[in-house]
């Protein structure tokens, strides 16, 4: 019964996407179109962050270097493997937006989204497995180094654009094959990873570590393993947003990965709170959306100060809601719709959340 459950959720969700995916382009401005589109890459990636520092309450500063691996790998495969892979992609990359359009693009995607996710996944393995034995400022300063590597190995590589950027080999150009249904698939994908670890028995281990590693350890938990595997899950799906953005911007340039990047994605977590799931989606969503209005009403000169906009955000936060906008709480539907303490039977179950939710 659970099962055909789950068979049901996953066909709705695929069949809405799908709907969506074919409506959405043709009755949308470009411009909101646009930032439903990155919307749904950074929540990806902050929820995928906070797999690192939230559950396990790791201090990693260089996730957009994973990003820039999954990004540079899935453009090179369909780029470099078009003739052989990937014939009936048109060389200029743009595809109808009909099922059949989805259908053809559906292997070169998925095919793109796997090695960039396995390849991102393991350099976070080679990066994490010696680097997770640090803790706090030191951890931090080896993941920054770590996105701040990559960057300058992309820059002086010729085959992926160098400093120039990525965008096409000759007449073959980076197809446009992320649409709304990958995007978004991706990100129900990486909520029902997160949601399902962290209310598991296996997630208990993430979060004790988080609680405190030396008793954590007293207990028999093997914290470098937890840390390397937490570490090796959020890379895995940046690199799959990496191949999104790769894929949907058609061009990529070393500059889109640098460090600053790397801040925003550690600043949507902790806006939205550190281990709350909701609290990435929600703050990812805004502080995507929120530049792009900003920069309609003042203009390109915007840029300037938003690394300021954003400092005085988190300064602000800190002072009045430190543990962010949700804390570690959900935001659980259901909860609207519970009966009082008391009026069930068994009126002795309490529904309040935990002082570690709260």
């Amino acid at each position: 019964m659970i099962l055909l459950r789950r068979i049901l959720v996953w066909v709705v969700v695929v069949a809405l996407l799908l709907g969506v995916s074919l409506f959405l382009p043709n009755h949308l401005q470009p411009v909101p179109f646009r930032v439903v589109m990155l919307s749904g890459i950074a929540i990806t990636m902050a929820v995928s962050l906070n797999l690192i520092n939230g559950f396990t309450g790791q201090f990693s500063i260089g996730h957009a270097g994973f990003q820039a691996v999954g990004a540079y790998a899935a453009a090179a495969l369909t780029v470099y493997g078009h003739d052989r892979l990937f014939p009936r992609i048109p060389a200029d990359g743009q595809l109808p937006n009909t099922i059949p359009g989805m259908l053809l693009g559906a292997p070169p995607m998925l095919a793109s989204m796997l090695l960039a996710g396995l390849l991102s996944a393991a350099i976070g393995y080679i990066v994490g497995l010696p680097s997770l034995r640090l803790r706090g400022d030191y951890l931090a300063i080896v993941t920054l180094g770590f996105g701040e590597i990559i960057r300058v190995i992309v820059e002086n590589t010729d085959a992926v654009g160098g400093p120039r950027g990525f965008q096409s080999v000759g007449p073959i150009f980076i197809p446009a094959l992320a649409n709304f249904f990958w995007i978004y698939l991706v990100v129900f994908v990486v909520i029902a990873v997160s949601r399902n670890l962290r209310f598991s028995v296996y997630g208990l281990r993430f979060l004790a570590v988080r609680e405190d590693e030396i008793a954590a350890q007293a207990m028999g938990v093997n914290t470098t393993r937890v840390k390397v595997n937490a570490f090796v899950l959020g890379a895995f799906f940046a690199g799959v947003a990496g191949a999104l953005y790769a894929h949907f911007e058609q061009s990529i340039a070393s500059s889109s990965f640098n460090f600053v990047r790397s801040f925003d994605f550690v600043t949507m977590i902790v806006l939205g709170g550190l281990g709350s799931i909701t609290g990435s989606v929600l703050a990812a969503a805004v502080l995507t959306a929120l530049p792009e209005i900003l920069r309609s009403y003042l203009g390109p000169q915007f840029n300037q100060y938003r690394l300021v906009t954003y400092a005085l955000l988190l300064i602000v936060l800190m002072l009045v809601r430190p543990q962010g906008i949700f804390g570690r709480g959900e935001l659980r539907l259901d909860r609207f719709f519970r009966r009082r303490p008391g009026l069930a039977s068994g009126g002795n179950v309490d529904d309040r959340p935990s002082a570690a939710d709260r």
